[in-house]
C-alpha cells in the first residue's frame, strides 16, 4: 500500500470519535439517534443504515445490543416513557397542597409534551401499530406505575382535605391530562390552519397552558 493511501486512512481514522468500553453509554447514544430517526420517519421508514451512519458505527453493533430494528424501536419507546416519568418523580408533589400539586403536575405535562414533540410522534406511531410493539416490552407497565401512584396520592389528599370531589379514577384523570396535553402538540398545525389561529406565539402558548390547567382543576375540584 502506498504512503498517500495510508496517510489518508490515518487521517480519516483520527476524525472518528474515540470509543471506550462503555456499553451503557453506547446504547444510550444509539437510542438518542434512533429516537430522532423513528420519530421523523416512523418504524417503517426508519433505516438502521442511517442510524449506524449517524453514530459512526456498524449495523452489527446496533444488532448486537438490540437484536433487531424492532428491538431498537421498543427500546426507544421505553426510554421515551422512562424520561418523562423520571422527571415527574422529581416534582415533589407530596410537598405541595393538593390543588397546587395538581396544577404543577398538569403544567409540567403540558410543558414537557410541548417541548418534546419527538415523544408525541413516537406515541402516535405506536398507536398506528395498535400498540403491537410496546406490547412486547417487559418494562413499560412498570415504568408508568409511579405516574398513577403519584397522581393517586395527590387526589386522595385532596379528598381527605375536602377539596376534591369523590368518584374520580386516577387512571381516567391521567388520561384526561395526557389527552389535553397531547392534542395541544399533535393537532396544533392542522387546528391553527383550519381555524386561522396563531398557536405559536408566547401569549397563545401561555393562554392554552393556563386553560388546560384550569379545566382539569375545575373538573376535580369539589
Amino acid at each position: 500500500m502506498n504512503e498517500p493511501v495510508q496517510s489518508r486512512r490515518r487521517s480519516a481514522a483520527a476524525k472518528l470519535p474515540t470509543r471506550t468500553n462503555d456499553p451503557e453509554r453506547t446504547m444510550a447514544d444509539i437510542i438518542a439517534v434512533a429516537t430522532r430517526e423513528f420519530s421523523e420517519k416512523g418504524l417503517a421508514g426508519a433505516r438502521i443504515d442511517d442510524i449506524a451512519e449517524a453514530m459512526r458505527t456498524s449495523k452489527r453493533m446496533i444488532y448486537y445490543y438490540f437484536g433487531s430494528k424492532e428491538g431498537l424501536y421498543v427500546a426507544v419507546l421505553e426510554e421515551a416513557y422512562r424520561r418523562i416519568r423520571v422527571i415527574e418523580a422529581d416534582l415533589h408533589l407530596d410537598d405541595l397542597a393538593p390543588e397546587d400539586a395538581l396544577r404543577k403536575l398538569v403544567g409540567f405535562t403540558v410543558d414537557y409534551q410541548l417541548a418534546n414533540p419527538d415523544f408525541i410522534r413516537l406515541v402516535m406511531t405506536e398507536n398506528i401499530h395498535r400498540g403491537e410493539y410496546l406490547r412486547e416490552s417487559k418494562a413499560i407497565q412498570k415504568l408508568n406505575v409511579p405516574a398513577i401512584d403519584g397522581l393517586r396520592r395527590v387526589y386522595e389528599r385532596g379528598l381527605k382535605a375536602g377539596i376534591f370531589r369523590s368518584g374520580i379514577d386516577p387512571v381516567d384523570l391521567h388520561m384526561s391530562i395526557s389527552a389535553l396535553s397531547f392534542f395541544n402538540v399533535a393537532n396544533r398545525h392542522t387546528f391553527a390552519l383550519i381555524f386561522q389561529r396563531d398557536l405559536e406565539s408566547s401569549a397563545a402558548i401561555v393562554a392554552r397552558r393556563d386553560s388546560i390547567i384550569e379545566m382539569v382543576v375545575r373538573f376535580v375540584r369539589r
